[in-house]
């Protein structure tokens, strides 16, 4: 071969390795600063395994689907409190929900303080069956060792990218504390900082704390705390507090958090962006149910979810009572105040363990009944825990205790807030968290400190559960059936459910100082007598005039949300309605929407 001829193959051999770099398909695009890589993460959280309900698992799987044909390098994952919450999930304990997260193609997951309802070793089974990893960092075993896998590294598009995960330590009181014994949930702040360095020490390409921590004020460790205290992370996909938190939540801070609300209603897409190599920006976007209506659902996803739903209706389709108006379970209602379906659970233990008063927390209340036949999977909906009633004794300082515990946050939401029935009480909001209980009185006589009551309880307050320290103590009277078959028994001995609200706390709500008129001061007459504290909660309905609109609230409203569609804060319509609680709103009740 002569000198010419190697010259002019040389070439050919050039000319063809350039055209395999330009027409190769690649995840890399070559731009002008270096090669660009973007990994595209899709979250979800505190689906409560929801499969149908938002978005759903059958268009999340479609989505993930269409994104990964756009961009191979795609990592989907969950910030817990996945498998349990439905009767979907609770019939199996959970595996149902794994079945459906193996077939969506999930990646990694962290577990919330919900997914060890039943049980750690139930937990640790799931994990077992699923075929990605399930991380969490700070669950320590009384050996020192961690539950579970501390993190994942994810290879993609030529990058390592860290994932590592922590579970809210409120899981000690968030579940049922039997189900955490020989657990200790480590501070997440410092756990963060180990893991960090751990995986820098991987040359890792980014790092993503997979969180349920939340950011409710009633939480201590929340995901607020570990972006301001920890360095090095670049993405924090948050659970718990069923927040939706996208680019707006990040102004300003070099830390994003990120997460899509409750209920699958959200998927989040984060796109990660390298240039050779290094991480250059992190853009976050929430992709809505409304988004998601014309998305095509994964035929596979739908056949699997119907096939579990059709072996469960052997047991959920049992009609076991009537009801006329809804039931109110909302969240939003059950966790700051009481509803006729909260009366109702309570007037249950009640009545059927003998007891002198009974409690429950409004957290353990999960969804409301719709008017209509009521079914067994409405029932286990609603109380999807499994807690069973259990009788203690209790001195009436542990009842005081108790009492003011359960409306420490109040009018703030708390899934510790105390459901009573057999009691009532009042509230004064002039005074400090801790002494604001008082008027205590049990089957209307007063109550006496030092006298022993008969208390009917779940056995997740009876053991301390949602920081209930104070009914450790005691001694068992009777373990009951589970509460979700009182509730049924009860139903089915009622003529009728009563459909309004019966209030067992009075609120005094804060007095407003103002400054007396001029004309009161200079002709000496007395300022109005300050009004008498009234049951809560009392709604006065407004006369509708020109200038207001009627909006009636459906299950699920919120004032917030109401307020957004007409364009108003919902300051102003809780002022047009007199609310004295905005948390406090009803099915079937009228509001006055004012004018913009």
């Amino acid at each position: 071969m002569d000198f010419k001829f190697k010259k002019v193959f040389s070439m050919l051999i050039m000319l063809a390795m350039v055209v395999g770099l330009v027409f190769t398909p690649t995840a890399a695009v070559n731009a002008e600063e270096g090669n660009v890589t973007t990994v595209t993460i899709v979250h979800t959280n505190d689906t409560h395994s929801r499969v149908n309900d938002g978005v759903g698992f059958p268009k999340i799987s479609s989505k993930v689907k269409a994104l990964k044909e756009a961009n191979p390098n795609v990592i989907l994952v969950d910030a817990g409190d996945t498998f349990h919450g439905q009767t979907f999930a609770t019939i199996s304990k959970g595996e149902s929900i794994v079945k459906v997260m193996n077939a969506v193609g999930y990646d990694v997951m962290t577990p919330g303080n919900h997914d060890f309802n039943y049980g750690q070793g139930r937990l640790l089974e799931l994990a077992g069956l699923a075929q990605f990893p399930i991380v969490s960092a700070n669950v320590v075993k009384a050996d020192g060792t961690t539950l579970l896998e501390p993190y994942v590294i994810k290879e993609v598009g030529g990058l390592k990218i860290g994932i590592f995960g922590l579970s809210t330590p409120e899981t000690a009181v968030k579940t049922n504390p039997k189900n955490v014994e020989g657990l200790t949930f480590a501070d997440p702040v410092e756990t963060a900082k180990k893991m960090v360095k751990e995986l820098q020490a991987k040359d890792v390409d980014a790092i993503i704390a997979l969180m349920h921590l939340g950011i409710d004020k009633e939480s201590t460790d929340t995901s607020y705390r570990v972006r301001d205290n920890v360095e090095g992370i670049d993405l924090i996909i948050d659970g718990h507090s069923h927040s939706t938190l996208d680019t707006i939540d990040n102004e300003g801070k070099t830390t994003k958090i990120v997460s899509t609300g409750e209920y699958n209603n959200n998927l989040g897409i984060v796109n990660l962006t390298f240039e050779n190599g290094e991480l250059k920006s992190v853009e976050p976007v929430v992709f809505s149910s409304e988004a998601a209506a014309e998305l095509e659902a994964d035929a596979q996803i739908s056949d699997l979810i119907a096939a579990v739903t059709e072996e469960n209706k052997v047991i959920t389709s049992v009609v076991v009572g009537k009801t006329d108006v809804v039931l109110d379970g909302a969240r939003e209602h059950v966790r700051g105040g009481e509803t006729n379906l909260s009366n109702l659970i309570t007037d249950a233990m009640l009545t059927l363990s003998g007891a002198d008063m009974a409690i429950t927390n409004g957290g353990g209340i999960r969804a409301s009944i719709d008017a209509g036949d009521i079914t067994m999977e409405e029932v286990i909906t609603v109380l999807p825990f499994g807690n069973y009633v259990i009788v203690k004794e209790y001195t009436g300082a542990q009842i005081l205790a108790a009492l003011e515990h359960g409306t420490a946050s109040y009018p703030e939401l708390a899934g510790g807030f105390a459901q009573v029935a057999g009691a009532t009480f009042t509230l004064d909001l002039n005074k400090e968290a801790g002494k604001r209980v008082s008027n205590v009185k049990i089957n209307g006589v007063p109550l006496d400190l030092n006298k022993t009551y008969k208390v009917a309880t779940n056995d997740f307050m009876a053991v301390g559960g949602d920081g209930y320290e104070m009914l450790k103590e005691g001694k068992l009277v009777a373990e009951l059936s589970a509460l979700d078959e009182i509730l049924i028994e009860y139903i089915q001995s009622l003529e009728s459910i009563p459909a309004e609200v019966r209030p067992r706390m009075t609120v005094i709500e804060k007095t407003v100082q103002e400054e007396p008129a001029e004309e009161a001061v200079k002709e000496n007459i007395p300022e109005p007598v300050k009004e008498e504290a009234k049951p809560v909660p009392v709604v006065e309905q407004p006369k509708e005039d020109k200038a207001t609109q009627t909006y009636v609230v459906k299950s699920g409203d919120v004032l917030w949300k109401i307020a957004a569609k007409f364009g108003l804060k919902w300051e102003k319509i809780a002022e047009a309605n007199n609310l004295k609680n905005p948390h406090l709103i009803f099915p079937g009740q009228k509001l006055a929407i004012p004018a913009n």
